[in-house]
Protein backbone atom coordinates (compact mmCIF):
# COMPACT_ATOMS: atom_id res chain seq x y z
CA UNK A 1 0.00 0.00 0.00
CA UNK A 2 1.50 3.31 -1.11
CA UNK A 3 0.76 6.92 -0.29
CA UNK A 4 0.77 8.96 -3.48
CA UNK A 5 0.68 12.77 -3.66
CA UNK A 6 -0.58 14.86 -6.57
CA UNK A 7 0.49 18.51 -6.83
CA UNK A 8 -0.81 20.84 -9.53
CA UNK A 9 -0.64 24.57 -10.18
CA UNK A 10 -2.27 26.27 -13.16
CA UNK A 11 0.57 28.49 -14.33
CA UNK A 12 4.35 28.28 -14.41
CA UNK A 13 4.98 31.09 -11.91
CA UNK A 14 2.72 29.68 -9.18
CA UNK A 15 4.48 28.12 -6.22
CA UNK A 16 3.96 24.53 -5.08
CA UNK A 17 5.52 24.97 -1.61
CA UNK A 18 2.19 24.83 0.29
CA UNK A 19 1.11 21.66 -1.47
CA UNK A 20 4.54 20.08 -0.94
CA UNK A 21 4.31 20.88 2.77
CA UNK A 22 0.95 19.09 2.97
CA UNK A 23 2.42 16.04 1.21
CA UNK A 24 5.23 15.99 3.79
CA UNK A 25 2.64 16.03 6.60
CA UNK A 26 0.98 12.98 5.05
CA UNK A 27 4.39 11.34 4.59
CA UNK A 28 3.65 10.32 1.01
CA UNK A 29 5.90 7.80 -0.69
CA UNK A 30 5.82 9.44 -4.11
CA UNK A 31 4.74 12.79 -5.56
CA UNK A 32 3.49 13.51 -9.07
CA UNK A 33 3.59 17.21 -9.94
CA UNK A 34 2.63 19.35 -12.92
CA UNK A 35 1.93 22.92 -13.99
CA UNK A 36 -1.19 22.78 -16.15
CA UNK A 37 -4.72 24.15 -15.96
CA UNK A 38 -7.26 21.91 -14.26
CA UNK A 39 -9.55 22.55 -17.21
CA UNK A 40 -7.22 20.39 -19.32
CA UNK A 41 -8.48 16.83 -18.99
CA UNK A 42 -5.40 15.23 -20.61
CA UNK A 43 -2.72 15.93 -18.01
CA UNK A 44 0.38 13.67 -18.30
CA UNK A 45 1.16 13.41 -14.58
CA UNK A 46 -2.46 12.78 -13.62
CA UNK A 47 -2.62 10.03 -16.26
CA UNK A 48 0.64 8.62 -14.87
CA UNK A 49 -0.91 8.49 -11.38
CA UNK A 50 -4.03 6.71 -12.59
CA UNK A 51 -1.81 4.15 -14.34
CA UNK A 52 0.50 3.83 -11.33
CA UNK A 53 -1.90 3.42 -8.38
CA UNK A 54 -2.91 -0.05 -7.19
CA UNK A 55 -5.53 -1.49 -4.85
CA UNK A 56 -4.97 -0.33 -1.29
CA UNK A 57 -3.08 2.84 -2.29
CA UNK A 58 -4.15 6.29 -1.10
CA UNK A 59 -4.00 9.41 -3.26
CA UNK A 60 -3.55 12.73 -1.43
CA UNK A 61 -4.39 16.15 -2.89
CA UNK A 62 -4.38 19.62 -1.35
CA UNK A 63 -7.88 20.27 -2.72
CA UNK A 64 -10.31 18.58 -5.09
CA UNK A 65 -9.80 21.54 -7.44
CA UNK A 66 -6.26 20.20 -7.99
CA UNK A 67 -7.74 17.08 -9.59
CA UNK A 68 -10.34 18.62 -11.88
CA UNK A 69 -12.52 21.66 -12.50
CA UNK A 70 -15.64 20.02 -13.93
CA UNK A 71 -17.91 17.66 -12.03
CA UNK A 72 -17.82 15.17 -14.90
CA UNK A 73 -14.01 15.03 -15.08
CA UNK A 74 -13.66 14.82 -11.33
CA UNK A 75 -16.22 12.04 -10.98
CA UNK A 76 -14.58 10.13 -13.85
CA UNK A 77 -11.27 10.33 -11.96
CA UNK A 78 -12.99 9.19 -8.75
CA UNK A 79 -14.64 6.29 -10.59
CA UNK A 80 -11.24 5.21 -11.90
CA UNK A 81 -9.75 5.38 -8.39
CA UNK A 82 -12.72 3.49 -6.89
CA UNK A 83 -12.54 0.78 -9.55
CA UNK A 84 -8.86 0.30 -8.71
CA UNK A 85 -9.57 0.22 -4.95
CA UNK A 86 -7.72 3.50 -4.31
CA UNK A 87 -8.75 5.93 -1.57
CA UNK A 88 -8.71 9.68 -2.21
CA UNK A 89 -8.00 12.14 0.60
CA UNK A 90 -8.45 15.86 -0.01
CA UNK A 91 -6.80 18.00 2.66
CA UNK A 92 -8.74 21.26 2.26
CA UNK A 93 -12.20 19.72 2.22
CA UNK A 94 -11.37 16.93 4.72
CA UNK A 95 -12.70 14.35 2.26
CA UNK A 96 -11.87 10.67 2.62
CA UNK A 97 -13.53 8.58 -0.12
CA UNK A 98 -13.07 5.48 2.00
CA UNK A 99 -16.19 6.57 3.90
CA UNK A 100 -19.80 6.99 2.62
CA UNK A 101 -19.84 10.57 3.95
CA UNK A 102 -16.59 11.32 2.14
CA UNK A 103 -17.99 10.02 -1.15
CA UNK A 104 -21.14 12.14 -0.76
CA UNK A 105 -19.21 15.27 0.20
CA UNK A 106 -16.90 14.85 -2.77
CA UNK A 107 -19.87 14.93 -5.16
CA UNK A 108 -21.24 18.06 -3.45
CA UNK A 109 -17.90 19.90 -3.52
CA UNK A 110 -17.33 18.94 -7.16
CA UNK A 111 -20.73 20.37 -8.11
CA UNK A 112 -20.01 23.59 -6.19
CA UNK A 113 -16.60 23.90 -7.85
CA UNK A 114 -18.20 23.61 -11.30
CA UNK A 115 -20.95 26.08 -10.36
CA UNK A 116 -18.31 28.62 -9.35
CA UNK A 117 -16.49 28.12 -12.66
CA UNK A 118 -19.71 28.50 -14.69
CA UNK A 119 -20.60 31.68 -12.80
CA UNK A 120 -17.17 33.11 -13.62
CA UNK A 121 -17.70 32.33 -17.32
CA UNK A 122 -21.14 33.95 -17.16
CA UNK A 123 -19.66 37.11 -15.62
CA UNK A 124 -17.02 37.18 -18.36
CA UNK A 125 -19.70 36.84 -21.06
CA UNK A 126 -21.74 39.64 -19.45
CA UNK A 127 -18.63 41.84 -19.28
CA UNK A 128 -17.95 41.25 -22.98
CA UNK A 129 -21.57 42.12 -23.88
CA UNK A 130 -21.34 45.38 -21.91
CA UNK A 131 -17.99 46.22 -23.56
CA UNK A 132 -19.49 45.47 -27.01
CA UNK A 133 -22.47 47.71 -26.28
CA UNK A 134 -20.05 50.50 -25.32
CA UNK A 135 -17.97 49.89 -28.45
CA UNK A 136 -14.92 48.84 -26.41
CA UNK A 137 -14.78 45.20 -27.50
CA UNK A 138 -14.36 44.07 -31.08
CA UNK A 139 -13.53 40.40 -30.49
CA UNK A 140 -10.70 38.44 -32.03
CA UNK A 141 -9.34 39.65 -35.34
CA UNK A 142 -9.80 37.14 -38.16
CA UNK A 143 -6.67 35.23 -39.10
CA UNK A 144 -5.47 36.34 -42.56
CA UNK A 145 -5.36 33.57 -45.17
CA UNK A 146 -3.35 33.13 -48.36
CA UNK A 147 -6.24 32.48 -50.77
CA UNK A 148 -3.92 31.68 -53.70
CA UNK A 149 -2.22 28.91 -51.76
CA UNK A 150 -5.57 27.79 -50.35
CA UNK A 151 -6.99 27.59 -53.89
CA UNK A 152 -4.13 25.40 -55.15
CA UNK A 153 -4.50 23.02 -52.21
CA UNK A 154 -8.29 23.08 -52.58
CA UNK A 155 -8.10 21.73 -56.13
CA UNK A 156 -5.48 19.13 -55.13
CA UNK A 157 -7.84 18.03 -52.39
CA UNK A 158 -10.82 17.90 -54.78
CA UNK A 159 -8.74 15.81 -57.19
CA UNK A 160 -7.99 13.48 -54.25
CA UNK A 161 -4.24 14.10 -54.60
CA UNK A 162 -4.10 15.10 -50.91
CA UNK A 163 -6.31 14.27 -47.94
CA UNK A 164 -8.34 16.79 -45.98
CA UNK A 165 -5.95 16.22 -43.08
CA UNK A 166 -2.96 17.12 -45.28
CA UNK A 167 -4.81 20.23 -46.46
CA UNK A 168 -5.52 21.32 -42.85
CA UNK A 169 -1.95 20.65 -41.77
CA UNK A 170 -0.43 22.62 -44.64
CA UNK A 171 -2.72 25.58 -44.02
CA UNK A 172 -2.38 25.20 -40.22
CA UNK A 173 -6.17 25.17 -39.74
CA UNK A 174 -8.38 23.36 -37.25
CA UNK A 175 -11.14 21.16 -38.71
CA UNK A 176 -13.89 23.72 -37.94
CA UNK A 177 -11.92 26.61 -39.46
CA UNK A 178 -10.94 24.46 -42.45
CA UNK A 179 -14.54 23.63 -43.41
CA UNK A 180 -15.62 27.22 -42.81
CA UNK A 181 -12.81 28.43 -45.11
CA UNK A 182 -13.75 25.82 -47.75
CA UNK A 183 -17.34 27.10 -47.79
CA UNK A 184 -16.06 30.67 -47.97
CA UNK A 185 -13.72 29.79 -50.87
CA UNK A 186 -16.52 28.01 -52.75
CA UNK A 187 -18.88 30.99 -52.33
CA UNK A 188 -16.15 33.43 -53.43
CA UNK A 189 -15.50 31.38 -56.54
CA UNK A 190 -19.08 30.36 -57.37
CA UNK A 191 -18.42 26.66 -56.77
CA UNK A 192 -21.74 24.93 -56.11
CA UNK A 193 -20.81 21.23 -56.07
CA UNK A 194 -20.98 19.52 -52.66
CA UNK A 195 -17.79 19.59 -50.59
CA UNK A 196 -16.06 16.20 -50.26
CA UNK A 197 -14.33 15.16 -47.07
Amino acid sequence: MSKIGYIRVSIERQETARQQEIMCEYQVDRIFSEKLSGAIADRPQLKAILDYVREGDTLYVESISRLGRSTRDLLNIIDTLNNKGVTLISHKESIDTDTPTGKFMLTVFAALSQLEREQLKQRQREGIEIAKAQGKYTGRKPIPIDWDRFGKLYWEWKAKNITGRDFMRRMELSANTFYRRVREYEIRNGITEPTSA
